[in-house]
């Protein structure tokens, strides 16, 4: 019996070039689907904004390719390992491996090291390119694909409630001096009952107060919309209080996020849907190395039985059932019905222990 922890050299590669390969052709045959689907339903809003163009279209799609690759990575090397498993099953190469003396996890070790490595680099392509592409066209979309300036720090549709009203940025952005805020809408209220609209093209934080420029103001009482050109309002509300109305974890790398959090407990807001996201960051991309131990019952078996649809299947709807499960702990997490580090890691240890059970009593 071979009792190393990897089986050959030879078996590793091979066994590794398979389940990359065939990852890689989903993802990529399950982007191009996406991605044209998505394109045909946002391309009429964004040629409908005059001065768009082809150029804009090239550009959504730059946004949203690297989005729906980070969204769909796990999904592929599920998929991808099913296809690899069933190939090597059909073809009895499963079976040559084990008449040779190697066990189902030493057939497994080399996917599982790979998964490592998707994992990793999936966990810096979010970092990277992800969190700034998801913040970008979320930005673009909320100000209806018109365009928006390049800033740092940019949040778009943000909401806070200051006393009794209600304030609406379109977006936010800047840092330091030039912290602003853009499309700015204020609800004024008394009683539960509206008294005032007033809309700023842009505030810029002043002492207490915002200075807000090209004001149109309208009396709910009067009926009457009357215009100026500034206004000081906003009393009271600082520029942190904009910036933490709205945290979404998907637009912050991990870093930032945990200072958001840090911030938010600091001002005595809740934090639970941050924590979540902040930890699911890592969760996250570590659901792929569960991927191959839930489609290794595609892998074994004899092929000849009648059985490989079915232990393919089987395989599939564990994966979904993880991603399933994974989805509902994050929602309770958000709610704080769980707590952060449950919501995101009690998926990922209950299906990894699911797996493994299964392939200990089918196979070892």
């Amino acid at each position: 019996m071979n009792l190393s922890f990897f089986p050959s050299r030879q078996i590793a590669f091979y066994t590794i070039k398979l389940f990359v390969s065939r990852s890689l052709a989903v993802l990529l045959a399950l982007v191009l689907i996406l991605m044209t689907l998505d394109l045909l339903g946002e391309s009429g809003k964004i040629l409908a904004v005059p001065g768009n163009g082809e150029a804009e279209l090239w550009h959504y799609v730059s946004l949203r390719v690297p989005i729906l690759v980070a969204r769909f990575l796990p999904f592929s090397v599920l998929l991808g390992t099913l296809i690899a498993f069933v190939g090597l099953n059909q073809n009895s190469e499963i079976v040559s491996m084990k008449a040779a003396g190697i066990s189902a996890h030493q057939i497994l070790a080399p996917l599982v090291l790979a998964s490592f490595g998707v994992a990793a680099l999936s966990f810096a392509f979010n970092e990277r390119v992800v969190v700034n592409a998801t913040r970008t066209v979320t930005a673009w979309s909320d100000n209806d694909y018109k365009p928006v300036p390049a800033e740092s720090g940019i949040v778009s549709n943000v909401w806070l409630l200051s006393g009794p009203d209600y304030i609406r940025a379109g977006h936010v952005g800047g840092t330091g001096r030039g912290f602003h805020a853009e499309h700015v809408t204020i609800y004024e209220r008394r009683g539960g009952i509206l008294q005032r609209i007033v809309q700023a093209d842009r505030a810029e934080p002043a002492d207490d107060h915002w200075r807000l420029t090209n004001v149109r103001i309208y009396d709910a009482a009067m009926n009457f919309v009357r215009k100026q050109p500034e206004l000081a309002a906003m009393n009271g509300v600082s520029p942190a209080a904009l910036t933490l109305a709205k945290v979404d974890p998907d637009e912050l790398d991990f870093f930032t996020l945990k200072q958001r959090v840090e911030q938010m407990r600091v001002a005595g807001r809740p934090t639970e849907a941050a924590e979540a996201g902040l930890w699911h960051k890592v969760a996250g991309p570590m659901s792929a190395v569960l991927m191959p131990l839930l489609a290794a019952v595609a892998a074994f078996g004899l092929a000849r039985s009648g059985q490989v649809l079915l232990r393919a299947v089987t395989g599939m709807a564990l994966g979904f059932a993880y991603f399933v499960a994974d989805n509902f702990s994050i929602a309770m997490g958000n709610v704080g019905a769980y707590p952060p580090l449950l919501a995101a890691w009690s998926p990922f240890l209950l299906f990894l222990l699911i797996g493994e059970t299964v392939l200990i009593r089918s196979e070892e």
